[in-house]
């Protein structure tokens, strides 16, 4: 019933009542004149009259009570609930008493029927005192039913804890290029204001009174849902979303990995902070129970399991190497959020979360060891795979050292350490010291055993040279990187040897025996005609020329990476051999000047153009984008290696 009717009907009651009392009294002064065997009842009118009375008076208060508490509560919030307060005392005094009444009355009809008095009137004025008693006696548990006294002034302060909550909610600033978000997270003073968040306590106290806690969890978990995802918008994570299909190659997901790194970080010390905080404070009276099973929903529904679920999908791509790295990224921002994962989420409330993440962190630890143990194979498979066909570095071999450069540094080095020594604490294995070391110098020994492989497949010797020369001049290279380090300085004096020694044989097995063509004067001078001397030096010009032109023309494609072996190379070819050419040339000029008026027409080359000539050899093939070295590098290992790799750890 609607609280008009609700005012109506108690007034009525109150009237009924008021003259049933007042037949009552008049019915007990009649029944003490008479003098009769009736007197007994007295006794039972006076004591029902009592409690009566008092309900009058209290219904008077609780009558003031219900038009106060018309108003709304956000006037004057602490007035409202001592009235809510004295309502519920006044309807609880209503109850009692009325119930003290009621045994009085039907004591009387009781005491009526045993002494068969027949009095008609009489037993219906009690009769209907009894009932107007049962009536008052059921107002506070009408009060608390829909549409009741009190049920409208709960509803009431349930929408005023909605409406203090929603007035104090702000988003939360997520800023990535933060200095220290760690230090963010310790010292972030709570979101809303004391005095809100001690009207929110008063509030819960007196609804959790009623059996109304759930209806303030619920609408406080609502609310802070939607502040919270509203601050993650900031981010754009609809990444988090994408189907699987998606993920069947981590190369397409990479950019959002690191993202996905930054972003979880972000939620969880600048936004899941703050909500573990300000649960705690609201629900401090309630019990850690209680506000750690609110904070459990909030972050539930605000997307925590969104993050671990796309964690998961990056375990579940394809293996190559470019995963182990991401693996590695994924692990490093689990590890540096441990703490704050446990103290978090540690609670019972937060199960499914505690299993996501185990879940998740077992998947990155596996991954990345199966990965990580499985290349040393993989560069052997490729080993099947033929060489550059300019004599450069295989793709292979400046993937595999740079991937290896990577792995040894400070960032992944201490990482891929910890995950195996997890891994194996797993498996109940005694833990070995320099598992990452070992492991490199197994893939450096296949890669060593892959050129040795790939210049016998070179059919033409002075390419095959060429072609040790320079990755040995690669290996070089390394020196003051953390391969370089690893490997030690015997071993990089080892390969500027090598480096040497091949390009020696190049020099002698190429250009060598061609100008090795024009170093026979001694045998062209003990001719005895100069008309034959002639003749022979003009022939083994021409052998020369022809001679080095197909070498010229062979070796035009050919490349040497390196611009100082490749401007040292040049340089002594051009002492080496320049200075025979234009011996040459000299005493051809000489002979021809006897029996040539023109002796010039025969020369193709002077001494500057070959030397301008050899210097232009090898020169490396740039782009027109001018890229530079490392993202030729990023590019050979998406578009060549890691495919092959793939292909590899698939099959294995």
């Amino acid at each position: 019933m609607s609280q008009v009717d609700g005012i109506a009907n108690l007034a009525a009651s109150r009237m009924i009542l008021k003259t049933s009392l007042e037949n009552s009294r008049a019915l007990a002064s009649a029944l003490d004149r008479k003098k009769c065997t009736f007197a007994a009842i007295r006794e039972h009118i006076d004591r029902a009259i009592g409690p009566a009375a008092a309900v009058l008076k209290v219904y008077d208060i609780i009558q003031d009570l219900q038009k106060s508490l018309l108003s709304h509560p956000c006037s004057d919030l602490s007035t409202y609930l001592l009235m809510v307060k004295q309502l519920e005392e006044s309807l609880k005094f209503l109850a009692d008493n009325c119930g003290l009444a009621i045994q009085w009355l039907e004591a009387v009809l009781e005491f009526l029927e045993d002494n068969e008095v027949h009095d008609d009137l009489y037993v219906l004025n009690v009769n209907k005192s009894l009932s107007i008693m049962q009536e008052l006696q059921a107002t506070e548990k009408h009060a608390r039913l829909g549409g009741g006294i009190l049920c409208a002034a709960f509803d009431k302060l349930e929408v005023e804890f909605r409406q203090i909550l929603v007035e104090n909610c702000f988003c939360v600033v997520l800023d990535s290029f933060s200095s220290s978000i760690r230090k963010q997270a310790s010292i972030a003073p709570s979101p809303l204001p004391v005095a809100a968040i001690q009207k929110l306590q008063v509030i819960i106290e007196r609804l959790d009174a009623d059996n109304r806690l759930e209806k303030c969890i619920s609408t406080y978990v609502e609310v802070r849902c939607l502040n919270s995802m509203r601050s993650f918008q900031a981010l754009d994570l609809n990444y988090l979303n994408q189907s699987p299909d998606e993920f069947d190659d981590v190369q397409d997901v990479e950019c959002y990995v690191d993202q996905w790194c930054k972003h979880l970080q972000l939620a969880v010390k600048q936004v899941f902070e703050t909500e573990y905080k300000l649960c705690s404070d609201v629900f401090e009276k309630n019990g850690p129970e209680v506000w750690m099973d609110c904070f459990a929903k909030i972050v539930t529904q605000s997307g925590i399991l969104s993050f671990l679920r796309f964690g998961k999908k990056i375990t579940e791509c394809k293996n190559d190497p470019v995963k182990l790295m991401k693996l590695l990224d994924v692990f490093a921002t689990l590890d540096s959020l441990r703490v704050d994962f446990s103290r978090l989420f540690g609670g019972s409330a937060c199960i499914e979360i505690q299993t996501m993440t185990r879940d998740l962190l077992k998947g990155v630890v596996n991954g990345a060891c199966e990965i990580f143990w499985e290349l040393p194979i993989q560069v052997e498979l490729q080993r099947r795979s033929s060489p550059p066909s300019d004599g450069s570095v295989p793709g292979l071999v400046s993937f595999v050292t740079d991937y290896c450069n990577h792995l040894l540094g400070d960032d992944y080095r201490p990482l891929l350490t910890q995950i195996l020594t997890i891994q194996q604490s797993w498996k109940q294995e005694k833990c070995q010291e320099e598992l990452v070391a070992n492991q490199i110098y197994h893939i450096i020994k296949q890669i060593g055993l892959n050129l040795d492989a790939w210049s016998k497949a070179h059919y033409d010797l002075t390419l095959s040279y060429l072609f040790m020369m320079n990755n040995h001049c690669h290996f070089c290279s390394l020196k003051g990187t953390n391969l370089g380090g690893l490997m030690g300085d015997s071993w990089l004096k080892a390969h500027e040897q090598y480096r040497d020694y091949y390009m020696t044989l190049y020099l002698r097995e190429s250009w060598g025996k061609i100008f090795a063509l024009l170093s026979q004067e001694s045998r062209v001078l003990s001719f005895p005609t100069r008309g034959s001397v002639g003749d022979l030096v003009k022939k083994r010009l021409k052998s020369f020329n022809e001679e080095f032109d197909h070498m010229y023309q062979k070796q035009s494609n050919w490349v040497v990476p390196c611009e100082d072996l490749r401007l040292r190379m040049c340089k002594l070819a051009v002492q080496a051999y320049v200075p025979v050419y234009r011996s040459h040339l000299q005493n051809y000029e000489f002979h021809q000047a006897e029996t040539d008026a023109s002796p010039s027409r025969h020369l193709k080359y002077t001494a500057q153009g070959l030397e301008a000539m050899l210097c232009s050899l090898f020169q490396p093939k740039l782009s027109k984008s001018g890229s530079s070295k490392h993202n030729r590098l990023i590019g050979k290992i998406k578009d060549i290696v890691t495919d092959n790799f793939r292909l590899t750890l698939m099959a294995a």
